[in-house]
């Protein structure tokens, strides 16, 4: 080999040494920046939350469940303003439809909250379902859970009923929720606990009422169909049109697959979450 050869030989070996130690060098780790922490941590109790702060003009994007990056399947509704930030607006052909609540459905115990601005709606127009966990086929309502709104409400006394595994529990007459139904935002929220079969509603931040469901102990929602916000689930209205739609606004919909206290409910309530 002459030494022309040689120096080249030479000349590429160490090229490729310095290119392999080069590679194998530790560089610093790139600074992450400040950014904004999760406030819905994955497997915490807030299973399924829908602010309705969206501004786009695809009202799919105006009502995804931020605890999942959980976009609806239908959103009917518009957009208005809300208790915070923006809200949903119902009416008597429009509903929020998802393919499920996450975890929440697999929760024992648990806790639903939301804002509601409301009126009472005509008498004979049927029943504003503010939502419903949807199951075809389960007992003659095709749903599992829903609360629903009379139409024999009235400003001073909102009339409705809490549906949950084939159990009622019915907040009528006397008994009624006072003035949720007078066109203001009002703060409804329940807790249910499988460990004494409690339900618990709560207005704007304070206790109204405690019921004892009678032997439904811990709650399995087993299996389901979809999830709907302003409305019951579409099989159900097809074929009993008196189940209505939402036609009132709706903000800040909140699903724990625990039992909040009542000074965290209050919470939520103060600070208008």
């Amino acid at each position: 080999m002459n030494t022309f050869n040689k120096i080249l030989k030479n000349s590429v070996f160490i090229l490729v040494l310095l290119a392999a130690a080069t590679s194998c060098k530790k560089l610093p780790r790139p600074a992450m920046g400040d950014y904004p922490k999760d406030a819905t941590v994955p497997g915490g109790p807030l299973k399924f939350y829908v602010a309705f702060d969206g501004t786009s003009t695809n009202p799919l994007m105006n009502a995804v469940d931020s605890t999942r990056a959980n976009f609806p399947a239908s959103n009917t509704g518009t957009s208005v303003d809300g208790i915070t930030g923006k809200g949903y607006k119902g009416s008597s052909t429009a509903f929020v439809k998802y393919a499920g609540a996450n975890e929440f459905t697999q929760a024992n115990s648990f806790t639903i909250a939301f804002w509601i601005k409301k009126t009472p709606q005509p008498s004979g127009s049927g029943t504003n379902f503010a939502f419903s966990l949807d199951a075809k086929d389960y007992s003659w309502t095709n749903t599992k859970l829903f609360l629903e709104f009379e139409d024999w409400s009235t400003p001073t006394v909102g009339n409705c009923k809490f549906y949950i595994m084939d159990q009622w529990v019915e907040y009528i007459n006397a008994n009624g929720m006072p003035n949720v139904l007078n066109g203001s935002w009002h703060q409804l929220a329940f807790t249910y606990s499988g460990s004494n079969s409690q339900l618990i509603a709560y207005i704007d931040g304070v206790a109204f009422r405690t019921n004892t469901i009678g032997g439904l102990g811990n709650v399995n929602f087993g299996n389901f169909d979809s999830f709907t916000i302003g409305g019951p689930n579409q099989y159900t209205h097809d074929h009993n049109t008196w189940m209505g739609m939402w036609d009132g606004q709706i903000d800040q919909f909140r699903l724990y697959g625990t039992v909040l206290t009542g000074a965290e409910i209050t919470s939520l309530y103060n600070s208008k979450r």
